[in-house]
């Protein structure tokens, strides 16, 4: 008689926990839009949330270190003419997000070191190419300056951001509203999900379909999927009697699923998040106020359940903070940035251990910000392996963030960010001289108007507004 023996997993006991009220982001407005994106977006610098607002569409950036209750005045980025649907910061520059809007535009955006001190208003490139509103972005894994945009036109377009030019467009494969749409870990294929019920692997540069399959789930509601380890894919969707799943396939054999799992009859997608480093995905479910995890390996039942995180209150969104802002002192795997009506609560996920050494099995080398390949590189063939970073120390940049570059001349769709200079090579940067100047000329406002004001309490003659010559 054989005994059942547990099987052996070193995220067998991962916790999480939610950081202490006075970490968390308060007072913020999370957008009441009804659409299925993650509503976030975080890296080691800033945390990014889509806002309600009147107008238009805006979404804030704070650095990670502005805790606490957030002011009603405090700065946005507002460009958008129509409610922000999607952002997501660039993996290769922490400055650099781009956001997706109703207005059928995408957007790309330079967030100051320190955060805004100003609304911004003028995006650095404007990306004009969808006929509605543009709903899913995604950056290349490896490839410097590609984005990937999906919008309710059926279309997906990869642009070639420092040119701002559509350098691919698909628009002839998917017949229904696009799901999802994501990158392998080297950015050599795409794979969407429809409401065509196919899911879909494509060449990203041909905009070719490799493989396919129909009905990976049956229900009528939407679908998202992932790449995980060896090329498979995690999808989640929907059963006939609207019961939630999870499933995995093997895209050389989309017949039939490695395994398929019920979870729940509750009605929110699944949104999953994929740590290839320790083949654990993360589902949260927008309107749940739980986060289920699973590890992904190669033996059957191949999807093991490990545990939940639970909360009281829903979520309206969630961050995934990439590997490299994560505290490895700690033995930290995943830290979610959870959205509530009016705050932004930071979870934890850590695995337990004794030792205060670094835990080295439970990171090893991970994906860092440096891109292996220029975007007409990429775009003329060319693949790149994802640039691997040691977590040993923390991670620390040893070489300066890649400069985001536009080149001008190129231009037909885009917007220089305001207050721009151009040098002799055509290359649009950022300029100082022109903050400074406009710095001082507020101040010698400022001074005028305190100096009328000084005069008519004294009683004596008030300052005529034009001379100001006297204050330097």
């Amino acid at each position: 008689m054989s005994r059942k023996v547990v099987r052996a997993s070193k995220f067998r006991h991962v916790f999480g926990q939610a950081v202490k009220a006075d970490q968390c982001y308060d007072d913020i407005r999370i957008s009441q839009m009804t659409w299925d994106s993650n509503f976030c977006s975080v890296n080691p610098k800033f945390v990014a949330m889509i806002v309600d607002a009147s107008g238009g569409g805006a979404f804030m950036v704070l650095p990670l270190s502005k805790t606490g209750r957030i002011d009603m005045s405090y700065p946005n980025v507002c460009g958008h003419t129509g409610p922000v649907l999607d952002i997501e910061f660039c993996p290769h520059n922490d400055n650099i997000i781009a956001s997706g809007s109703e207005d059928c535009s995408v957007m790309v955006w330079e967030i100051p070191d320190g955060g805004l001190t100003t609304s911004l208003t003028e995006p650095v490139v404007k990306l004009d190419g969808h006929s509605k509103r543009v709903g899913i972005l995604s950056w290349h894994p490896t490839a410097h300056n590609v984005l990937m945009s999906a919008g309710c036109d059926n279309v997906v377009i990869l642009w070639n951001v420092a040119r701002g030019e559509a350098a691919v467009r698909i628009d002839s494969v998917h017949t229904d509203l696009i799901y999802s749409a994501c990158w392998n870990r080297d950015g050599s294929r795409i794979l969407t999900s429809c409401k065509d019920k196919t899911m879909r692997v494509l060449d990203p540069r041909k905009g070719t379909v490799l493989f396919e399959k129909e009905k990976p789930h049956e229900g009528s509601r939407p679908v998202r999927a992932v790449f995980v380890s060896d090329g498979k894919i995690l999808s989640t969707g929907f059963s006939r009697m609207s019961e939630r799943q999870v499933a995995l396939w093997d895209p050389k054999n989309f017949g039939e699923p490695l395994t398929l799992q019920e979870l729940d009859t509750s009605s929110g997608v699944l949104l999953p998040f994929y740590d290839p480093d320790t083949g654990v995905v993360y589902l949260c479910g927008k309107g749940d106020s739980s986060i289920r995890y699973f590890e992904v390996t190669d033996e059957a039942p191949y999807v093991h359940y490990l545990s939940m995180y639970s909360s009281k209150e829903s979520q309206k969104g969630m961050g995934y903070m990439p590997k490299r802002g994560l505290e490895v002192n700690k033995c930290e795997i995943a830290r979610f940035y959870k959205l509530h009506e009016r705050k932004c609560e930071p979870i934890v996920m850590t695995v337990p251990r004794k030792s205060d050494l670094f835990q080295e099995d439970l990171y090893p080398d991970t994906i860092g910000p440096e891109p292996s390949v220029e975007a007409d590189e990429w775009f003329e063939g060319k693949d790149g392996q994802p640039i691997l970073i040691s977590l040993k120390d923390g991670f620390v940049a040893t070489t300066k963030a890649k400069e985001f570059k536009v080149h001008k001349s190129l231009l037909k769709t885009t917007t220089a960010s305001a207050g721009s200079l151009q040098d002799s090579s055509g290359v649009v940067k950022s300029a100082p001289q022109n903050r400074m100047r406009m710095l001082r000329q507020h101040n010698r406002q400022l001074m005028m108007v305190m100096a009328r004001a000084a005069c008519r309490v004294t009683g004596g003659p008030v300052l005529p507004a034009q001379s100001q010559c006297w204050i330097l």
